[in-house]
């Protein structure tokens, strides 16, 4: 009797039941990989919406039309963050699924932002924080508001009217800022360097991680890339000396930027600082892609060589 359910057994093997319970093995794998995407697109969105809004939510003078702009914005952001991170394919956000790319530009733009928002608040209502933050930035600014730098340039921007206390605050923003962006960019060196990213990953879809840019558009990819990577790196290094000699020229023929408004001040600082960063960093994650195709092209070379596909 044994003899004869044997056959039987395979027999149900062989139509298919062993298929059918790995389908549904892939199936609920699918289904965790689109919750897991699911959850941290929701998470992103919502990091990014109180980010934005963190100024509005912590300065007591905020006016009505300010919140309801800022309102519509973080919307907007948490909206558009949502749709990217939740789609399988790529629009426009770059190194989507390649960190720790994204994740350093988040945190370096969110603790600029507080840090500011912390000090405007003080002007208003004085705590322990507030000062500690005010005499860190103001201590930072003075060390860094040398000749030539880019501190001292966005100070030199001001009208001649700007009072003291405006030329101060404006200072310590800078300051503060630009000092919070070369610390990103110091810590994403580092962690590139650590990580040895993106090798140790396994590998980078170009399709996935650089959605604006076409392998196929003409040209060695390689020196593509290392083109526009050492463009981003000049333009990030020049921008904090070139925005404010081009604000200044813009002053002169256009109404000047009115800095004393708190919002004004730390968004405008915030992307003075944070636009140029975040410009390096895509440069150095560019050569770093481009020094990995050319590793990969040498080593695919070689092992043809090896395999006798190729002369020496």
């Amino acid at each position: 009797m044994a003899k004869m359910r044997q056959p039987a057994v395979n027999e149900q093997d062989q139509n298919g039941t062993r298929p059918r319970h790995r389908i549904a093995t892939d199936r609920n794998e699918g289904k965790g990989a689109v919750i897991s995407r699911l959850t941290g697109a929701v998470l992103r969105a919502v990091l990014v919406i109180f980010m934005i809004a963190t100024p509005s939510l912590m300065l007591a003078s905020t006016a009505a039309d300010t919140v309801q702009i800022v309102a519509l914005v973080s919307i907007v952001a948490g909206v558009f963050v949502f749709v990217e991170y939740n789609s399988s394919s790529p629009s426009l956000m770059e190194f989507r699924d390649a960190p720790p790319f994204n994740r350093v530009r988040f945190f370096g733009l969110a603790s600029t932002i507080l840090a500011l928002t912390v000090i405007a608040k003080g002007a208003t209502e004085p705590t322990t924080l507030t000062v500690l933050f005010e005499m860190v930035g103001g201590s930072l600014a003075e060390a860094m508001d040398f000749p030539y730098s880019p501190v001292r340039l966005v100070v030199l921007m001001l009208p001649a009217e700007a009072s003291t206390n405006l030329i101060e605050n404006v200072r310590t923003a800078a300051g503060l800022s630009y000092l919070v962006s070369l610390l990103s960019l110091a810590f994403f060196v580092l962690v590139l360097r650590v990580k040895n990213w993106p090798n140790k990953r396994g590998g980078f879809n170009v399709w996935i991680n650089l959605p604006t840019f076409d392998p196929t558009a003409g040209g060695d990819v390689v020196e593509r890339l290392e083109r526009d990577g050492q463009l981003n790196l000049i333009l990030g290094f020049l921008l904090p000396f070139l925005i404010p000699a081009l604000v200044k020229l813009a002053s002169d023929m256009f109404n000047p930027i009115q800095l004393q408004d708190s919002h004004t001040l730390i968004w405008t600082m915030t992307a003075w600082a944070f636009i140029p960063a975040s410009m390096i960093m895509r440069g150095i994650a560019m050569l770093r892609v481009a020094q990995m195709i050319a590793v990969q092209r040498e080593n695919a070379y070689l092992r043809a060589q090896d395999e006798g596909g190729l002369p020496a």
